[in-house]
């Protein structure tokens, strides 16, 4: 029996990944530096997988910012408005990443969505000229070429041809029809590519089937790979899925002419009875997604080998994968030194995970009981204490009506409107400003008790004073402190409840550049004291104006952590509502007129087949976040916020929420999502983003003007916020300052003509 994974993480060991983008971003280093630290990379990662024992190795999994990007530029589905800057290549990359403002022109960036059910972004492909699709770029054969020279032969992968068309956004329907034979075909060439290199294995991805498929959604990829196997040549050809099952089409996938099926044990709640019921094709081989690809706690080796015993009853033609990509966990647990054992010893990163993989082929394939299998069930013996009696006791008090806010939000708001006084289209940012080298270096250096808890707090509420200051000049009508404390809006809270560990270097890609530290959730979660209520005090004390108090809603606090495993995801979710809380009581009594419950990623953990999404996830989910502002009176003002994802078709459920206010991403989505909250008669007022904070160009007034009379085209001004479309932790102050000030003076010309 043989192994594989199906990609790795990119960032590399420490970041370097990230660092090196950053500088170039900087000019602070060449495209040749950076393309030569991408290089010895992708080197190191090929090195450790081989010396792993894996035996299908990924190539083209590697990528300076997005795959799905990636296999875009690869068929030249470029839009015009970037070949029109007249870019070198990897510029013109970037610029579709995160836009471009300069001397060859300015133009807003892709737009950016979840990864199905996980914290990635990836970036939408735009078409505006399918008649241009064709194979132009040659990444994926420079890459396994280049592990080729090292010794390494590898499987290549690639966004798979049905997946990437349904994710790409097409100008129109002609346009769209048109794109289906012309991306055929482009596929075709690039078989023929890779059959002229002698590849032996191509991975095609494609996440996309685990939805729910239609009839229509089944004959395009009949037609698509139909004729597109026909091509394949010597090159075998593994359908690989994951994030779900194949429910809808997984008898069809039998009849086939792939070489291979990968499916997801994992996530993938009918796979195995898919197996059990219809059996598998003795002309394939099962990659078995066995290791969780998502969560980074150690392989029970007694579960996984039972499984692939129960698999061997149907077929013995079965590798051992990854139930999804590694990019998903941490790079390695040899950079945790802080952590006690008893924790580390249950924990599995990317790189571990490989040892796993390792593992379970060699004990499969050993003819007496192996060493390695007694090693890993030891690991699960004299596991630390996870329970709190206490925790227990008080989720079991809850009464229904602790979920319901009173009085119901029309008349809470006309009471607001007049207690709050705030002019029309008020303005306000997410809550964050940026975290310059100072702020990093302050925490820090408390952190290694280098400085007192004295000193840390007077810098900190230095920075605040002249936050406050930098948006009392710049006209803002609701302030935030900044959040200069906070490390992440996750992992801040997390180091202040407790039942949370952390790790030094567990960091994962969220998208491009930008990495994330998870908390892991090892026990019951509780507050022992207040986290924010002093900052929040101290912000309010310094301005007349409103100043937000700001919190991280339950929700994203779980699905920006890696969970237990087990309890269910329901009770980890009440246990961190109640203590927030908590702390949404204590900043009310303290004078804190509005307060924002973040509910960043609250489509993560929604399941990909919407006959799931209440009974698995929207009927706790959502009382969670009621849970936390329920017993707040009725002038104070609760707000949340959510990005980067499609929230069209759950809006009858995030308006269940019962916030005062939400703001949305909606700036790189070109306010799509205005349409849908008019036609479902959507309550809360709403603050659409009206500019891209992910990108560094700083948009004019006239830009932000037009956006926000399209959105008085479509909602009613009483219903209307005005801010950007995240938080501005990641920015520079030149680029920020410059942004809001065409923030409040587009919204003041706005209302003058009100």
């Amino acid at each position: 029996m043989k192994n594989s994974i199906i990609s790795y993480p990119r960032i590399g060991a420490n970041r370097e990944l990230k660092f090196a983008i950053e500088k170039y971003f900087k000019a602070q280093s060449s495209k040749e530096e950076l393309l030569e630290t991408a290089k010895n990379l992708r080197a190191r990662h090929w090195k450790d997988i081989q010396n792993a024992g894996i035996d299908f190795i990924p190539s083209n999994d590697f990528s300076l910012y997005d795959n799905v990007l990636d296999a875009a530029v690869l068929f030249n589905i470029t839009p015009k408005r970037y070949k029109d800057l007249n870019l070198d290549p990897l510029d013109e990359y970037f610029a579709q990443s995160r836009g471009y403002q300069g001397k060859n022109g300015d133009t807003i960036a892709l737009a950016m969505k979840k990864w199905f059910n996980t914290n990635y972004h990836y970036l939408v492909p735009e078409c505006d000229d399918a008649s241009i699709i064709a194979l132009s770029g040659d990444k994926i054969f420079k890459e396994y070429l280049e592990a080729k020279e090292l010794g390494i032969e590898t499987k290549p992968v690639l966004v798979g041809i049905f997946t990437l068309f349904k994710l790409i956004a097409f100008k129109d329907e002609n346009t769209k029809q048109l794109a289906k034979d012309k991306l055929l075909q482009a596929y075709i060439e690039l078989l023929k590519k890779l059959n002229s290199l002698g590849v032996a294995w191509l991975e095609l991805d494609e996440p996309y089937l685990v939805y729910d498929l239609n009839q229509e959604d089944i004959a395009l990829f009949e037609e698509f790979y139909k004729e597109l196997l026909k091509h394949k040549g010597e090159v075998k050809i593994l359908l690989q899925s994951y994030f779900g099952d194949l429910r809808d089409i997984y008898t069809k996938l039998l009849e086939s002419d792939f070489d291979a099926l990968g499916l997801d044990f994992v996530e993938g709640k009918e796979s195995l009875n898919l197996i059990q019921k219809h059996g598998f094709a003795n002309d394939k081989i099962l990659f078995a997604g066995i290791v969780n690809g998502k969560n980074i706690y150690a392989n029970d080796y007694a579960k996984s080998l039972k499984l692939i015993k129960e698999l061997q009853k149907y077929t013995q033609n079965i590798v051992i994968n990854t139930s999804c990509s590694l990019l998903h966990v941490p790079y390695s647990t040899e950079f945790e030194t802080k952590l006690d054992s008893s924790y580390l010893k249950l924990f599995s990163f990317a790189k571990e995970k490989l040892k796993e993989l390792q593992d379970l082929k060699a004990i499969i394939n050993s003819n007496e009981e192996n060493p390695l299998f007694k090693a890993n069930q030891e690991l699960f013996k004299n596991i630390p204490n996870r329970l709190d009696e206490k925790v227990k006791a008080r989720l079991q008090t809850l009464k229904k009506e602790d979920f319901v806010r009173k009085p119901e939000f029309k008349e809470r708001i006309q009471i607001q409107k007049e207690f709050l006084e705030l002019p029309v289209l008020p303005t306000t940012t997410i809550g964050s400003f940026p975290q310059s080298a100072d702020v990093r270096s302050n925490r820090l250096a408390f952190k290694q008790e280098k400085i007192s808890a004295q000193n840390y707090t007077e810098f900190n509420q230095q920075k605040i004073k002249e936050c406050i200051q930098i948006q009392e000049e710049i006209g803002l009508d609701v302030l935030a402190h900044g959040e200069f404390e906070r490390n992440d809006m996750v992992e801040y809270f997390g180091e202040n409840l407790k039942g949370f560990l952390f790790t030094q270097n567990g960091w994962v890609q969220s998208y491009g550049t930008r990495c994330v530290k998870p908390p892991v959730i090892w026990g019951d979660v509780s507050r022992t004291k207040p986290i924010t209520l002093a900052w929040s005090k101290f912000a309010q004390s310094l301005s007349k104006k409103i100043v937000k108090g700001m919190l991280t809603g339950p929700v994203t606090i779980l699905n920006w952590s890696f969970p237990r495993e087990d309890i269910s995801l329901k009770e980890s979710t009440e246990q961190i509502a109640l203590a927030l809380r908590d702390e949404v009581l204590d900043l009310e009594n303290a004078g804190i007129k509005i307060i924002q419950i973040d509910e960043a990623a609250l489509r993560e953990k929604l399941p990909l087949r919407k006959s799931d999404w209440h009974s698995e996830y929207l009927d706790w989910a959502i009382p969670a976040f009621n849970l936390v502002h329920s017993g707040v009176k009725t002038k104070t003002q609760i707000h949340t916020h959510m990005c980067y994802s499609e929230f069209s078709d759950i809006l009858k459920e995030i308006d269940a929420m019962d916030a005062d206010v939400i703001s949305f991403e909606a700036s790189r989505s070109n306010l799509n999502l205005l349409d849908t909250l008019k036609a479902v008669n959507f309550q809360t007022e709403v603050g659409p983003g009206v500019y891209d904070i992910h990108s560094p160009r700083v948009p004019s007034v006239e830009e932000i003007s037009s956006t926000i009379e399209k959105i008085l085209n479509k909602l009613p001004k009483e219903q209307i916020w005005i801010n950007p479309d995240c938080g501005l932790k990641t920015r520079g102050y030149e680029e920020v300052v410059a942004a809001l000030k065409n923030l409040v003076i587009a919204t003041q010309k706005i209302r003058e003509k009100l």
